[in-house]
């Protein structure tokens, strides 16, 4: 008898543990899918912190003690870098194509005919150079033959505007999460410590130091000197007039935060733009094209952190598999991410959580 009692009581205990254990585990899943669009946001709005807390403190530090007031003011800055530049792109290409339809309209638009040299290019010179041609002629005519594909391209520029504005969008919440962890850089030191301390135990503080400092090195290393690239790139591209000069740099920024060279991305810029400027020019910018696609080779031990040397095997997979699943934002977040998660792995395999020179312990 007292058997089947302790039966009935464990049946019953065991039912109750798994109606609570279900009932978590609905919650979790319910806070997962609800936070779930602003998961990498958040992740990359906490990179973005921890990467420019000893700018921040310096600037504090200058101004009085005042850490609330640079944590906007850092935001606002890196707002107004983000938001002018892409109104004033968005802008212009709905002047330029506005104009389009204009002159389609009224029978005036006219497609210059293509310099002889295109039909050499590699690949698609020729094809390439038949349909530029036959646009310069008959307009028209081309416009009929070309229209599937001409579809095509409009909407896969459309979809690309499209993630490259949401990209942005994010991109200006996650600033906007990293000036509010920024003003209040202490707490959320301290729950930081507190997170990996309950995962890890008493090497927690430890932990937390070693991503820290992986942070900063990935960061100034990898996606630093990409933007650095992009930049130079850019303004190279302004210069000689390159058509869609923005597109390119963005290409430019998506291939060297992957670890591939610029050189992809800027090569064929260069060749085209033996066709469409001075031979002068075309030699200039290629010079150019050739110090920017070097360039990381110089600025990469001067950013990175010593001790910190991520494969590129690693910030390729995570910057690409970052992309594929969040778009723009992935691509930083994933690199970052996977680079914390090998350090921590090998550092475990080594027996040791820290890595010397790469920053500062927090206050």
């Amino acid at each position: 008898m007292e058997s089947l009692d302790s039966q009935k009581l464990f049946q019953k205990n065991m039912i109750e543990v798994i109606i609570k254990v279900a009932l978590l585990g609905i919650l979790v899943v319910w806070a997962f899918l609800l936070v779930r669009p602003f998961l990498v946001p958040v992740i990359w709005g906490m990179i973005l912190a921890v990467a420019s807390e000893p700018f921040i403190a310096w600037v504090s530090k200058k101004a009085g003690g005042r850490r609330t007031l640079s944590a906007v003011l850092f935001v606002l800055t890196i707002i107004a870098v983000l938001i002018i530049p892409t109104v004033l792109l968005v802008v212009s290409s709905i002047e330029t194509m506005q104009t389009v339809v204009e002159q389609m309209q009224n029978g005036t638009l006219t497609v210059p005919p293509p310099p002889e040299a295109v039909a050499g290019w590699p690949v698609v010179g020729k094809s390439l150079h038949e349909a530029w041609l036959l646009a310069s002629t008959n307009l028209t005519a081309a416009l009929k033959q070309y229209a599937p594909q001409i579809k095509s391209t409009l909407e896969a520029v459309l979809s690309s505007v499209g993630g490259g504005l949401s990209g942005i969008f994010m991109i200006v919440i996650s600033t906007i999460i990293a000036g509010v962890f920024l003003a209040k850089s202490e707490p959320s030191t301290g729950l930081a410590r507190k997170v990996f301390t309950r995962f890890t135990g008493d090497r927690g503080p430890e932990i937390a130091d070693l991503s820290v400092a992986t942070i900063r090195g990935v960061m100034q290393g990898v996606v630093g000197v990409a933007v650095i690239q992009s930049i130079l790139s850019v303004l190279g591209m302004l210069v000689v007039g390159v058509p869609a000069a923005g597109l390119w740099a963005i290409l430019v920024l998506i291939c060297a935060v992957s670890q591939l060279p610029p050189i992809l991305i800027l090569g064929p810029v260069a060749a085209y733009m033996f066709s469409a400027a001075s031979t002068t020019t075309a030699v200039l910018f290629l010079i150019w094209v050739l110090i920017v696609s070097a360039s990381d080779g110089i600025l990469k031990p001067l950013l990175m952190g010593r001790g910190v040397d991520i494969p590129m095997l690693v910030i390729l997979i995570g910057s690409l598999g970052g992309m594929i699943l969040s778009g723009i934002l992935g691509l930083f977040v994933g690199a970052v991410i996977l680079a914390i998660i090998y350090t921590l792995f090998t550092a475990w395999l080594d027996g040791k959580t820290q890595v010397e020179g790469v920053a500062d312990k927090p206050e």
